[in-house]
């Protein structure tokens, strides 16, 4: 009876001990020091730096003083230690001033350890190009050769104290900034860099490469992505506050293998006490309903699953839960609401199986089926075939120990089902029926297996089966009676000629799941079952989300030949499209994997540039109800502020125009939502009934004397609502 007691004890204590530091500003390293080796670290947190080589001591632009570096050997080493390991958010800033741009120079990394190179960005990198002065931040994604590297879009020349910054989130952006002023922005293409135990290195980096050559001034590490007002409030002189919890554990979308919990996270710097909220639906957790709500305390760690403390019956498998901590001042009425965090108990029962369910697979010759064991489990019973309905019934599978299984020679063109039954040493936990498909069987399907917010008009399509002369396509919102239904069921919607391996299914209900199944049919007449695949309808209709265009401009399936561009026009500065492929762009997206790029040059006497598409789906624009045109639309901050606008047209008609009111729209960086109320169109003599044409711009239409600047913007995910 006292194991519980004494691992509970110990938590309290390394919990409540812990709480109290700020985890936002890992180090500052002021550098007004004026003597000695040592660079002493004003965070309080113990991070000074060793001087190697021979930096020296001068005046500073902040402070008194700042340190000087020539380029031959000088840098800062800062001892390792875990809290400088980081793996979900980092903000680095510094005043900076170069004596030349001969060579990379290394303002702060923590080099990788282990089997990597020396010369890899290791868990992080910020850097200045050679040449260019540009910021570079990098990391690496494993302890191989895999790496990456983001560029800002700003410059920064030699000769002259600037303030640099970068700004991490993991799954984010990577955010740069010169002189308190967004400098660009990447998306993050690859997880953060690998951890390991070598020190902080400022000036320098652990091969050698380069040493800086110029000045460095109060340089801060974070733990967290900065505002861009915080890091303006930086250049300022005015360090950021972070008045919500942060850093918690266990991490934001943890699996948690077990039936209790100790939560914990860093108070924000005002923090005089917590609201607690934890319980297993996302909205009443995030509405701070009476039934989430846990609690105020003054602890910065809260205990779940044990008797007399929230879920004393212990926390269910299978379930998710989120919990959130909002941030209560001295005075009991400033409260800062926290964000949303969750974990995941695993189920009693197999889960994520290798195929994935509805999945086809590559190699025929090399199947092996693999899961991961559910909760507690010891045995696993596995059920193979090519019946769903048989595996799904079978009873008494011999036990294993292994969490793999080779099932033997397959055929091509079938499609097989597989199940794990778990058996915990007292109870057997019958498993979910998963199914895949060997090459040859009618894949690809469109939506994606399990896509969520779908358009009420989606067009679903497929890659055909292997030796079929045509395919049967079956659609409900029952999963069962859509895979047992034949041609006399209400599913059956029809037979799809080969080649033509698509159906539009109409307006469907908002909000609703669906289910589908396409049958290949050969030569002969005989059908052969394909895979159940599913999707969730929201309520919009989709006008274009640009996942469909292709690199083929052969088979007239480029972005810019549905998107028609001012290519070879000479009053339009439209271009549609990179040069190169891929067309499309494929990093930086709103949702999906492509986005529209769109480049408009307002000069030498063009007044607008414009991008027009010929509607050949959604021409009802009154249809489910909807009456909202929603366009996201990204900026940078470089681009020219021009009239950003969208319009429509009936066939022959005049293209009736909206402008945002946002006169530098063109220069938001973020992913922005454009909302036009479709009554804006109809007043200018729009038929919604009929749209035959939708066109995006940027300029003055009509206005001779309007010419412009040039820039370039992204678009993505045109629907209606």
């Amino acid at each position: 009876m006292f194991k519980p007691f004494f691992c509970l004890t110990s938590l309290f204590l390394m919990f409540g001990l812990a709480g109290g530091a700020s985890a936002g500003l890992l180090a500052h390293w002021q550098f007004d020091d004026g003597s000695g080796t040592t660079a002493q670290d004003s965070s309080g947190n113990g991070h000074a730096g060793a001087l190697r080589g021979d930096p020296t001591w001068v005046a500073g632009v902040i402070g008194s003083g700042a340190l000087s570096l020539d380029g031959s050997d000088g840098l800062v080493e800062v001892g390792h230690d875990e809290s400088l390991s980081l793996t979900n958010a980092l903000s680095i800033t510094a005043w900076v001033k170069l004596n030349d741009l001969g060579t990379y120079y290394f303002l702060l990394c923590k080099q990788p350890s282990g089997t990597a190179r020396d010369n890899y960005p290791g868990n992080y990198e910020f850097r200045t190009e050679i040449t260019s002065g540009a910021l570079q931040f990098g990391h690496q994604q494993t302890e191989a050769e895999q790496y990456t590297f983001y560029t800002s879009t700003a410059h920064i020349a030699a000769g002259q104290w600037r303030h640099v910054a970068v700004s991490v989130t993991k799954g984010g952006l990577v955010e740069f900034y010169v002189d308190g002023v967004a400098a660009g922005s990447s998306a993050q293409t690859t997880n953060f860099g690998v951890l390991n135990t070598q020190p902080v290195r400022i000036g320098g980096r652990k091969d050698g490469y380069s040493f800086f050559n110029g000045l460095l001034d109060d340089v801060y590490l974070y733990d967290q992505a900065l505002s861009a007002g915080q890091v303006q409030k930086q250049f300022e002189g005015v360090p950021p506050t972070f008045t919500v919890a942060r850093n918690p554990s266990p991490a934001d979308g943890a699996v948690h293998k077990d039936t209790w919990i100790t939560l914990g996270w860093s108070p924000g710097d005002a923090a005089a006490s917590h609201d607690v909220y934890m319980g297993d639906n996302f909205n009443d957790v995030n509405d701070g309903a009476a039934g989430a709500f846990r609690g105020n305390q003054a602890t910065t760690f809260f205990v779940a699953g044990f008797p007399g403390f929230a879920y004393p019956d212990g926390l269910a498998p299978g379930t998710r839960y989120y919990w959130r901590i909002d941030e209560v001042e001295a005075d009991g009425t400033t409260v800062h609401k926290g964000n949303i965090w969750s974990f995941s108990v695993p189920p009693r029962t197999a889960y994520d199986p290798i195929p994935a369910d509805g999945a086809e697979v590559a190699d025929p010759n090399a199947v092996t089926l693999s899961w991961t064991p559910g909760f507690g489990s010891k045995l696993h019973s596995v059920f193979f075939g090519d019946d769903f309905d048989v595996v799904n019934a079978a009873v008494g599978g011999p036990p294993q120990g292994l969490t793999n299984y080779n099932p033997g020679p397959l055929e091509l063109g079938k499609v097989y089902h597989w199940r794990i039954d778990e058996f915990d040493g007292a109870q057997t936990y019958k498993g979910n029926v998963w199914s895949f498909a060997m090459p040859g069987a009618a894949g690809n399907p469109q939506p994606a297996n399990g896509a969520g917010d779908v358009g009420m008009n989606a067009v679903l399509s497929w890659s055909p089966a292997d030796n079929a002369a045509s395919h049967r396509i079956y659609l409900g919102t029952d999963e069962q009676a859509v895979r047992n239904a034949d041609t006399g069921s209400p599913e059956y919607k029809g037979s799809v000629t080969l080649g033509a391996e698509s159906y539009v299914a109409g307006l469907l209900e908002p909000d609703t799941g669906y289910f589908w199944r396409v049958d290949k049919v050969d030569g002969q007449g005989n059908a052969a079952k394909g895979l159940v695949w599913s999707f969730t309808t929201g309520a919009f209709l989709l006008v274009d989300d640009f996942e469909g265009y292709t690199d083929d401009d052969a088979a007239g399936q480029a972005i810019w030949q549905s998107w028609i561009d001012g290519f070879g026009v000479a009053d339009n500065g439209s271009q549609v499209g990179n040069v190169m492929p891929p067309y499309a762009e494929q990093v930086i997206v709103h949702g999906g994997s492509q986005s529209m790029p769109l480049i408009y040059d307002n000069t030498a006497g063009v007044t607008n540039s414009e991008t027009a598409m010929t509607l050949t789906g959604v021409r009802d624009w009154t249809a489910g109800g909807v009456d909202t045109l929603v366009i996201w639309f990204k900026g940078r901050v470089d681009n020219a502020d021009e009239p950003l606008y969208a319009g429509i047209a009936n066939t022959g008609g005049a293209l009736a125009v909206v402008v945002h009111a946002d006169v530098s729209a063109a220069r938001i960086r973020g992913w922005t939502k454009w909302a036009i109320p479709l009554q804006s169109f109809s007043n200018q003599g729009i038929d919604l009934t009929s749209v035959d044409k939708i066109a995006i711009g940027l300029g003055t239409r009509g206005n001779p004397a309007a010419s412009g600047g040039a820039g370039k913007m992204h678009f993505d995910d045109i629907s209606l609502y």
